[in-house]
């Protein structure tokens, strides 16, 4: 048995042991997922998306909205080749229709938003002529660069799902005392603050989560062909100045496809944090410091200008 190209022992068919186990690790760890070895909804998701190819079904835009890696295909296609489908994340949203739509009028094909034979078969033999960057980055990145460098005005979600309201609300405060107009998200699931951050129209989502160890992990929306240079620029500062925090040891950052950061879109980073004794006790010193990372997020150059 095989779960997307990872071998998985057949004598365990039917049953949940050791190999399953590694191979929903290995699957996890391939997908920019939480590498857990449970089977929990953002990993049953991601393996019914990894079934798909581009070509193997119509896409177009629906409710809800079609996921997949087909999805993702067909983003990475038409933004290399100029056409602006949004982020890469794999869903196909309004932003990925437009683009469609002017790929389709472009090459002389029937403009209906549908994803079929004849799009698959154009991006195909124009697939050599395709830019180095795609059009989802390039406008992270001027929006990056057009916007004031200050803190003052800017629109900053801060969300967490558990166990951090005091340190969430603290942080809120401090922004909010810099001229910041901020939103504080304590729903559970990511995708309704996901949601609730899009809708606010923020500049930047910071979660918090808890971990059991003494280390900060700061993560930011990359999948393949594109990476999100203000998320990962956000992730780099957390994990530089958490660590000056007493009781947090060793940091890293890294590009994930967490739900909150695949469906948020503006620059987003998850601060996972730990112990939660020394969050707590240290709170007010944990507050400063993230409040002291926006401040230089919103004022350091841009990566490549």
């Amino acid at each position: 048995m095989h779960l997307t190209g990872i071998t998985v022992d057949r004598g365990e068919l039917g049953t949940f042991g050791p190999s399953t186990q590694h191979a929903i690790e290995a699957f996890q760890e391939r997908r920019g997922l939480l590498v857990t070895g449970v089977c929990d909804d953002a990993t049953w998701h991601a393996l019914v998306e990894a079934g798909y190819r581009l070509g193997d079904r119509l896409v177009y835009l629906r409710s809800p909205m079609l996921r997949g890696d087909d999805v993702q295909s067909l983003q990475l296609g038409l933004g290399a080749l100029g056409f602006d489908a949004g982020r890469v994340d794999g869903i196909f949203g309004p932003q990925t229709e437009r683009a469609l739509r002017q790929f389709q009028r472009n090459q002389g094909l029937t403009t209906d938003g549908v994803c079929g034979p004849e799009v698959c078969a154009a991006l195909t033999r124009l697939g050599g002529r395709t830019t180095s960057d795609s059009v989802a980055g390039v406008r992270e990145r001027e929006r990056l660069r057009a916007t004031p460098p200050r803190l003052e005005g800017r629109r900053v979600v801060i969300g967490q799902r558990g166990g951090l309201d005091g340190l969430v609300s603290t942080i809120g405060r401090l922004l909010h005392d810099e001229g910041a107009v901020v939103a504080v998200l304590h729903h559970p699931d990511p995708s309704t603050q996901a949601r609730e951050a899009n809708a606010f129209d923020a500049d930047l989502y910071i979660g918090l989560e808890l971990l059991a160890h003494h280390e900060c992990r700061a993560a930011f929306y990359a999948t393949e062909g594109f990476r999100s240079i203000g998320g990962a620029q956000m992730a780099e500062l957390l994990t530089e100045r958490l660590p000056q925090v007493p009781g947090i040891d060793t940091s890293r950052a890294s590009g994930l496809r967490l739900p909150i950061l695949r469906e948020t879109r503006m620059p987003a980073v998850v601060c996972f944090l730990g112990p939660a004794p020394v969050v707590v006790e240290q709170s007010s010193v944990v507050a400063s410091t993230i409040v002291e990372a926006v401040r230089q997020w919103v004022t350091q150059p841009i990566e490549g200008s």
